[in-house]
């Protein structure tokens, strides 16, 4: 099955984050961090609004990544992903037992595996707003685009993907 593991492409994350996720370690996208946070996201400044605007969670470190790469993973390690979620919610956001959590960790790990529609190595970039509504994240697939002709191009260019609003 195809689910999200951390990728870099520089050491930017381990500046712009609290914490930086692991290059390689599995991923998901996190929204949850900030939907079960007394703090207003709109009010996050420095590398927390950076998590919040733009990282995938790492599911072993929990730190953050701003890119994350389509990759193959067995059913073994899709399991793992979920478990360590569920601990996770149980010891930092309240969850009353390690069974009352694995639901909502299945749910976040399906979640995340429903992002891999693409090719395998396909990067993924996210990013998040917040309004009264709630919490918005859209998805890009990030693309190499190189223009050998200009001086000083970017080699990368970030491509919405329609419907890309999931709310």
């Amino acid at each position: 099955m195809k689910f999200l593991r951390v990728a870099r492409l520089d050491d930017t994350d381990e500046r712009v984050y609290p914490l930086a996720a692991r290059v390689g370690e599995l991923a998901v996208p996190g929204t949850f961090v900030f939907t079960f946070s007394d703090q207003d996201p709109a009010l996050l400044q420095g590398k927390e609004r950076q998590a919040f605007r733009h990282g995938f969670l790492g599911t072993s470190s929990f730190g953050w990544s701003t890119l994350a790469v389509i990759s193959e993973i067995s059913e073994a390690e899709f399991k793992g992903v979920i478990e360590a979620l569920a601990h996770h919610f149980v010891e930092f956001y309240g969850a009353p037992s390690l069974e009352e959590a694995l639901p909502y960790a299945r749910a976040e790990a399906e979640y995340a595996a429903g992002l891999c529609e693409h090719e395998v190595n396909t990067l993924i970039a996210v990013e998040r707003t917040a309004d009264a509504e709630g919490i918005h994240e859209s998805f890009k697939v990030v693309t190499q685009t190189v223009d050998w002709e200009a001086a000083n191009s970017s080699i990368w260019q970030l491509v919405a993907e329609e419907n890309d609003e999931l709310g």
